[in-house]
């Protein structure tokens, strides 16, 4: 599996498929994103990202919006196309 340097979800562009990697965040937020699928090691898929407000992704099947600031403290891995 190759993958590009680590960045935030935030960066990653619509369209565009990535792999968790790790979570910059407290216990309770932690424990709130792996609630709604975000694990690591799981794929995320960018459905909406116009570089402010909220974020649409899709993990594990499912659209979730996120915060900006939430979003930013997931960390993944660009999936190489």
């Amino acid at each position: 599996m190759n993958h590009t340097r680590a960045i935030s979800l935030t960066e990653l562009s619509v369209d565009n498929h990535a792999t968790i990697l790790a979570f910059n965040v407290g216990t309770v937020e932690a424990t709130r994103l792996v609630s709604l699928g975000f694990t690591p090691g799981a794929e995320v898929s960018m459905s909406q990202n116009y570089g402010r407000g909220p974020l649409i992704v899709t993990v594990r099947g499912t659209r979730v919006a996120l915060g900006r600031g939430e979003a930013a403290k997931i960390v993944v891995a660009r999936s190489a196309e």
